[in-house]
């Protein structure tokens, strides 16, 4: 393999011999295509080789017939500081993850901060720095959407205009902070949306101290934009309320890996069943008590496809383009003017199943070969998933 680039800007690069291409597009999640072609980290052409301008290409990919899916989007953590979470004092987290094919994160606010501040000049000097320090850092290539503050009783609408001014554009999970009750809640994500930040309330039972039940009356009042972990983090609501929940609101369904498996897997497939696929989004709530999983979003899709019999293509695109589209990212999809951001997978080594989509219907993990971030190729070979049975290679500057 020749030599991976890791800093500057991509240049032209060409992704060929695609065996499998995954849009992200969840109304046409395989492209008929075995050709990308980047342009300074964007992607420029998506088609067959013989038809794209191929030629002068700084970086040439042969991807081996295997799979090229967008990166995934983690739509639920919960980063500190750096790439370091005190939760479990572990080191290097977002890096690892990214070896199991993640390429942005969306924090769910920053509450592992030990000595997070509570107080409303405090809470927002909090998320105006981590909103900074994650623009300024990014893991091993990685996007950390951060800056998330958690909302506290006595803010008003000026606190979230300010907040607006200095660029963030998030807010960590509604209930975690003092504001527990649905109308007080409702008036504030109101204030967050008029000024073009987005809203997550948290679901289930209390998962820190300070945290509380929130129930499906209080989030329909809230009306919060994304339904976090609505398979609970961890404890989940009964399921009939959250297949309620699923069918009275309008907002993202966020099914995360560190919940109630079984009302995963319900939630999932009442989205099936009320034709509205596209609201469900995945995320992992990482770094939590049960620790960091940098496999979490395979291990996620594994799990929803495989015991909820839903096609894998679909599942990937609820980590990728439906997150993309409900949060306002330019990746997540595979077309022209969205950031360069790839998974390179195949089916794992001795899997049963015949190909990747397969693999995963069954039940198993794919082994990521590569990932790149922004055209630039941030690992090859993953150390943390089984091994694919085909890898691309770089064939050259």
């Amino acid at each position: 393999m020749a030599d991976i680039l890791i800093e500057g800007k991509s240049g032209k690069v060409v992704i060929k011999n695609i065996g499998l291409l995954l849009s992200g597009n969840i109304d046409q999640p395989i492209l008929d295509a075995d050709t990308i072609v980047i342009h300074d980290g964007i992607i420029h052409a998506v088609g067959k080789f013989n038809e794209l301008d191929t030629d002068s290409a700084k970086t040439t990919i042969d991807a081996h017939q295997t799979c090229v899916a967008p990166g995934l989007i983690d739509s639920h953590v919960h980063p500190v500081f750096g790439d370091w979470t005190p939760r479990q004092n572990q080191l290097g987290w977002i890096e690892s993850t990214m070896h199991g094919g993640v390429t942005t994160m969306v924090s769910a606010g920053e509450v592992h901060l030990p000595g997070r501040p509570k107080d409303i000049i405090g809470l927002k000097a909090l998320a105006i720095t981590a909103q900074r320090t994650y623009d300024n850092f990014r893991p091993n290539g990685v996007k950390v959407l951060a800056g998330a503050p958690i909302i506290e009783k006595g803010m008003v609408e000026s606190d979230f205009k300010e907040l607006a001014a200095a660029g963030v554009k998030l807010l960590g999970e509604v209930g975690l902070g003092s504001v527990k009750a649905g109308n007080e809640a409702r008036e504030m994500v109101a204030w967050a949306r008029k000024y073009g930040i987005q809203s997550t309330i948290h679901t289930g039972g209390p998962s820190i101290p300070g945290s509380g039940l929130i129930d499906k009356d209080v989030i329909l009042e809230a009306d919060a934009d994304i339904i976090g972990h609505i398979n609970g983090g961890h404890t989940a609501l009964p399921e009939r309320d959250v297949c309620e929940l699923c069918e009275k609101s309008s907002r993202a369904i966020e099914i995360v890996h560190n919940g109630n498996e079984k009302v995963a897997i319900a939630a999932a497939q009442a989205a099936i069943q009320l034709k509205c696929p596209h609201r469900v989004i995945l995320g992992t709530d990482g770094p939590a008590g049960s620790g960091v999983q940098p496999l979490g979003m395979l291990r996620l899709i594994s799990l929803i496809s495989s015991l909820g019999s839903i096609p894998a293509e679909i599942v990937f695109c609820f980590a990728t383009g439906n997150t993309a589209k409900l949060r306002q990212i330019n990746a997540g999809l595979i077309e022209a003017g969205r950031s360069a951001d790839f998974v390179f997978m195949d089916r794992a080594q001795h899997t049963s199943g015949k190909t990747l989509l397969e693999s995963v219907e069954l039940g198993d993990i794919p082994g990521v070969g590569m990932v790149m971030i922004d055209g630039i190729v941030r690992c090859g070979r993953s150390r943390n998933t089984p091994p694919a049975t085909q890898i691309p290679e770089v064939l050259g500057h």
